[in-house]
Parts: structure tokens; C-alpha cells; sequence
């Protein structure tokens, strides 16, 4: 399976936090999200994956080049989605078309226009005028209209009221029907991510956690709640972390199979959502 992008022992030190051994890879063709808390590292990743922040040590390359060598033609290639405007905001998408567009050898003025009149957007009003979510059809639309292979996400949904949340989320599902797209989309709201995600990588403290199909959490990883007297010192090696009441426990496993060995029938199995899964390795839990 080919990658989009690969990061090879990535390590980066900046004033009051650090990124450490960074080992990933985002495969062609897939919604990969990236899951963390505020500040956990995942705009310091996406900032290297665009060459805004070099690595002090380690190797990153998009479609098998570097950017030491390769930078424009791995920018022609790529498309960021911002949480807000990142343009001037006396100008108006006639305006950033005619500015943006040269810079692309594959800029595409029809569909830039077709993106617009699906998005609904106005061509001619300052972009101060946009609400967040106008703003991000804004951005999306001029990702797309160079005919960006890797498009990158940067908490793209914060902040926006669930309709128009629910409404991007659609357009993502349909981009990703052409399989030579790759979207990378990180974000700290996880149900986006249940609903459009192939692949999460979770970052948390500046490493990464784990790397995995959304086929492998849901098969490796559950909740489990049951009495305290099932739990000790061996049983307790089955789980991530567990939270203990006067009621019981309930608690992260990440092997399904040992818990069922274990305990058999004695305790209830349920799903794991990725909220889950992030508040129960929050604090320095064992690692998988």
C-alpha cells in the first residue's frame, strides 16, 4: 500500500514541549485522523508534513520526496484546510483566484467555480463578511481546485455548530470516492472521526500513541465493566487503565480476546469510541 506521507524518527524540541520518535505513515487513498488533546503535537506534525517547521532530527517525505530537493513540486500536490481565514480579509474569492491560482500549475477555473456554486458561496464579498463555516468551503474549494492530491485538516470542524459540522463531514465522504485522494484531518472532536476515518493516529505528549485502522480499534479495544472483586494484580495486566467506583470498575482493554479468557462471562463487554479511548490513556497509562 503505497504512502502519501511517511515521518521516520521525527524529533522536534520548541520552547516548552517536544515531539519524540515520530514514526508514521498516511496511506494513500484513506481518511486518516489525527486524534489528541489541545497541545498534544498535532499542528506541530502538520506544520513539518508542510515543511512550515523543520525536524532537529529524523527524515519526513510526501509522495516519496523531501523537501529539500522537491519542495514546490510536493506543494503543487498538497491542500491546507484551516480553522479559519487565512487569507486578507479585504479580499474576496475573485479576488484570491486571480492571486492563487498562477501559483498552481494544475489550478482548474471551472472547477473552482463549481466548488463555489456547490459550497453556495459569494463570489464578490470580502471574505470578513464569512462565517467559520463559509470560510472552510472557502479554503476547501481552493484546495480542490488544483486538483490536490493530499488534502491536510487542521482542526477543521472546530467551533462550527453540528449542521454545518454534519454537512462538511458529507462533503469529505464524497471527495474520498475518487481513491487517488488522501485527506489527513486532525482534530480534538473524535465522533467526527467515528463517522469518516480509515486510519487514527493518536498523539498524546508529543508521541504517538498508536497507529490504526478503524477496523483494528474497534476488534482490539472495548470498555469493560464488572465487580472490584474481580480485580488483581494478574487480571489488572489486561487492561490500559481502569477507573474504580464503590458501584465497580469499568475499564480499557485493548485486547478483547484476553478479557474474554479472563473473566469470561463475568463482565460486560461494550464498545469503545475514540473519546473513550483517549480519556483512558490520559495521565501516563501503560502503552499498547
Amino acid at each position: 500500500m503505497e504512502n502519501v506521507v511517511e515521518f521516520t524518527n521525527i524529533n522536534k524540541k520548541l520552547k516548552s514541549f517536544s515531539v519524540e520518535n515520530i514514526d508514521l505513515q498516511v496511506k494513500k487513498g484513506f481518511v486518516t485522523g489525527c486524534i489528541g488533546t489541545n497541545g498534544a503535537g498535532k499542528s506541530t506534525l502538520i506544520k513539518m508534513m508542510m515543511n512550515l517547521i523543520k525536524a532537529d532530527t529524523g527524515e519526513v517525505k510526501l509522495f516519496g520526496l523531501d523537501y529539500k530537493t522537491h519542495e514546490k513540486e510536493i506543494k503543487e500536490r498538497i491542500g491546507f484546510v484551516y480553522d479559519g481565514n487565512v487569507f486578507f480579509e479585504g479580499l474576496n474569492l475573485k479576488d484570491i483566484k486571480r492571486i492563487v491560482g498562477p501559483a498552481y500549475k494544475q489550478w482548474d477555473d471551472k472547477l473552482f467555480y463549481q466548488y463555489i456554486d456547490r459550497f453556495e458561496l459569494p463570489i464578490n464579498k470580502a471574505m470578513k463578511t464569512f462565517s467559520k463555516g463559509m470560510q472552510m468551503k472557502a479554503s476547501l474549494a481552493i484546495a480542490l481546485s488544483h486538483h490536490a492530491e493530499l488534502i491536510i485538516m487542521d482542526e477543521p470542524t472546530a467551533g462550527l455548530d453540528p449542521i454545518f459540522r454534519r454537512e462538511l463531514l458529507d462533503i469529505l465522504q464524497e471527495l474520498m470516492m475518487d481513491d487517488g485522494r488522501t485527506i489527513f484531518f486532525s482534530t480534538h472532536i473524535t465522533t467526527d472521526l467515528d463517522r469518516i476515518a480509515d486510519y487514527i493516529a493518536f498523539i498524546q505528549n508529543g508521541e504517538l500513541i498508536f497507529y490504526k485502522s478503524m477496523n483494528d480499534l474497534v476488534e482490539q479495544y472495548a470498555l469493560v465493566k464488572g465487580s472490584m472483586e474481580l480485580l488483581d494484580r494478574d487480571t489488572e495486566k489486561a487492561f490500559v487503565n481502569i477507573h474504580r467506583a464503590s458501584t465497580g470498575f469499568i475499564a480499557l482493554t485493548h485486547n478483547i480476546q484476553a478479557v474474554k479468557h479472563i473473566f469470561g462471562e463475568t463482565v460486560i463487554i461494550e464498545r469503545a469510541s475514540l473519546e473513550d479511548i483517549m480519556y483512558f490513556y490520559k495521565g501516563g497509562m501503560q502503552l499498547v
